[in-house]
C-alpha cells in the first residue's frame, strides 16, 4: 500500500527526529496524513509524491522532497496543528466533525488540558455508549486560559491522532450568556448546556411561608400561571403530581426566570444555528435539590413553549463534590431518583444528564439501570487529577512544587464550590516519600485540593512574567505521554464499565 511505503520511507529519514502515531495514518486521493512528535511538540505530515501533491491549502512549518525508487520521489510537509490546518483536514476527513447524540447514552470527558482525547478514545472502545469528546465549562476555559475554539480543536486533534472515526459530540458546557452562545455555535458545537443559575432565584429557599406568599401574590404573572397549573394533577405512571398554592409559588418564584433565559436561548439556537443541536438545561448548581415536582413543572413549561429539550441536568439529592464519591445515602437517592426517571419517560424520553459525575462509582449502576441506559454523564477534573498523579508519579519534586502551593490558594479558590475539603487531613507530603505521593490521589481532601485549584496552578507565574508551573506540567506529560494515556483512559474506563447495565 501508498501508505505504508511512505510511512516506512519518512521512518527511515526521520526517525532521529520524530516518532509517527501508528493509529494516525490515513490514506486519501493519493496522500498520505499521519501524526508525529518531535522532543517538544506534534506535527501534521502529508505526503506524496510531487506530482501528486493536491493543492490542499495546508501551511506546512517546513517541506522536504525525498527520492525513493519511484521516479518522483516523494515529498513530505511538516504542518504544525494549528486551527488553519485542521479546518483543512476536517475538509478532507468529514467524520472529524461532531454530531449530535441522539438516543445513545452519552458521556462527557471534559479535558481541561486538552491533551487527553486520545486517552479518552480508549476508554470508549467496545462500548456502547456515545463520546462528547469535546467539553468544557464556561468557567474552567477561564481558568485554564483556553477557548471554546481550542476545547474543539484539541479534541478534533485528539480524534486524528487515535484513527477515531465514529461519531463524537462537542458540548458548549454551562453558558450563561448570549455572546459565549453565539461563539459556541460558530466553533460548531453540536450540545448546548444552557446554565441559568444566575436567573435561579435561589433566595427563596431561605424565606419563611409568608415571605413566598407575598412575592408571589404580587407577580404579574401570578394569575396566568394559576390557570394553567394550580390545583391541577398529572398522573405520571402511576404516580399523582399535584400543584396546590405553595408548591406552584415556591416552584414559578425559584424557577420562572430560569425557564424565560432557556426559551431564549433555545429560540437564539434555532434562529442562528442551521446544524442540527441538542439542548441541555442545567440547573445542578444550586444549594437545594430539585424536587420531583419541581422537574415536572419546569419540563411543562418547557414544552408549552415549545422549546425542544434532549437532557435535563436536575440537582438530586446528596451531596456531589468534585472528583470524589458520592456524598449521601445511597437508598434515598434510589427512591427519589426512579421518580425523576418516571417523569423523564412520561413527559417526552429526554435524558437525565449527571453533572460532577466523576468518580460517583456507587450511584452509576442504578444511574444507568434507572433510566433504561438513556442517560448523559459529564465528567472533567477527574481526567485533570490523573494527569497530575502521573506528574507525581514521573516528577514528584514538580508535584511536591504544585502541592505546596495549591494548600496556599484553596481558601480563595474553594469560594465558588460546595465543598466539605478539610486540608488538615491531608498528609504532610514532607513525610512521604516519592514512591508515596500517588497514594495521596486516594484521599479525598487531597484530590479536592488539587481540584478545585487547577486554575491557580496553570495560571500562576514567577516574577519574570514566565508561567511557573504550566509548561513543566505539559513537558512531563508529553514526556511520560504513554502513562499519561494509560492512568486516564484505565480512570474513565472504570466509569463507563459501571454503566453497561
Amino acid at each position: 500500500m501508498l501508505q505504508n511505503k511512505i510511512v516506512d520511507l519518512f521512518v527511515k529519514n526521520f526517525s532521529d527526529t520524530y516518532k509517527v502515531y501508528p493509529a494516525s495514518i490515513k490514506e486519501k486521493n493519493d496522500n498520505v496524513f499521519f501524526l508525529v512528535k518531535d522532543n517538544q511538540k506534534k506535527y501534521l505530515v502529508i505526503a506524496a509524491p510531487p506530482s501528486k501533491q493536491r493543492q490542499l491549502g495546508f501551511n506546512p512549518e517546513k517541506e522536504k522532497e525525498i527520492e525513493d525508487s519511484s521516479q518522483d520521489g516523494l515529498l513530505f510537509k511538516i504542518c504544525p496543528l494549528t486551527h488553519d490546518n485542521l479546518k483543512q483536514l476536517k475538509v478532507i476527513f468529514n467524520y472529524l466533525r461532531p454530531s449530535i447524540a441522539g438516543n445513545m447514552a452519552s458521556f462527557g470527558t471534559g479535558d481541561r488540558l486538552g491533551i487527553a482525547t486520545p486517552a479518552h478514545i480508549a476508554a470508549f472502545q467496545g462500548k456502547n455508549i456515545f463520546p462528547v469528546l469535546a467539553q468544557l465549562s464556561t468557567r474552567e476555559i477561564t481558568r485554564t486560559e483556553s477557548s471554546l475554539q481550542k476545547v474543539m480543536d484539541n479534541a478534533i486533534w485528539g480524534c486524528f491522532e487515535g484513527g477515531y472515526e465514529g461519531p463524537f459530540g462537542a458540548d458548549a458546557d454551562h453558558i450563561k450568556d448570549f455572546d459565549n452562545l453565539q461563539e459556541a455555535i460558530n466553533c460548531g458545537f453540536t450540545l448546548y448546556t444552557i446554565d441559568p443559575s444566575d436567573h435561579i432565584n435561589k433566595d427563596i429557599f431561605y424565606n419563611s411561608p409568608g415571605e413566598i406568599k407575598n412575592l408571589y401574590q404580587s407577580h404579574q404573572k401570578r394569575r396566568f400561571f394559576e390557570k394553567v397549573y394550580l390545583d391541577k394533577k398529572y398522573k405520571i405512571g402511576n404516580k399523582d403530581f399535584y400543584f396546590d398554592e405553595n408548591s406552584l409559588a415556591e416552584i414559578f418564584l425559584t424557577y420562572g426566570k430560569a425557564v424565560d433565559f432557556v426559551e431564549k436561548c433555545y429560540k437564539y439556537l434555532t434562529e442562528h444555528n442551521k446544524d442540527d443541536f441538542e439542548l441541555e438545561f442545567s440547573i445542578d448548581e444550586t444549594d437545594n435539590s430539585t424536587s420531583p415536582l419541581a422537574h415536572l413543572w419546569i419540563v411543562l413549561e418547557l414544552q408549552r413553549r415549545g422549546v425542544s429539550l434532549n437532557n435535563l441536568a436536575p440537582h438530586f439529592i446528596g451531596d456531589w463534590e468534585k472528583g470524589v464519591e458520592y456524598i449521601g445515602d445511597v437508598n434515598k437517592f434510589k427512591v427519589e431518583f426512579k421518580l425523576h426517571c418516571l417523569i423523564a419517560a412520561n413527559m417526552g424520553g429526554y435524558k437525565l444528564s449527571l453533572h460532577s459525575g466523576s468518580d460517583k462509582f456507587s450511584v452509576y449502576p442504578t444511574f444507568a439501570r434507572e433510566t433504561g441506559n438513556f442517560f448523559h454523564i459529564k465528567t472533567a477534573g477527574t481526567s485533570w487529577l490523573e494527569a497530575v498523579k502521573v506528574v507525581a508519579l514521573c516528577h514528584p519534586d514538580l508535584y511536591r512544587e504544585i502541592h505546596e502551593f495549591a494548600l496556599t490558594c484553596f481558601d480563595k479558590d474553594r469560594f465558588s464550590y460546595h465543598l466539605s475539603t478539610d486540608i488538615n487531613n491531608i498528609p504532610d507530603i514532607d513525610k512521604l516519600s516519592d514512591m508515596e505521593l500517588g497514594s495521596l490521589f486516594a484521599n479525598n481532601n487531597a484530590r479536592q485540593l488539587i481540584h478545585i485549584t487547577y486554575g491557580s496552578i496553570l495560571k500562576e507565574k514567577d516574577e519574570k512574567g514566565q508561567y511557573k508551573f504550566r509548561e513543566r506540567i505539559f513537558k512531563t506529560l508529553f514526556d511520560n505521554e504513554k502513562t499519561h494515556y494509560e492512568k486516564v483512559s484505565q480512570h474513565i474506563k472504570h466509569h463507563l464499565d459501571l454503566l453497561i447495565i
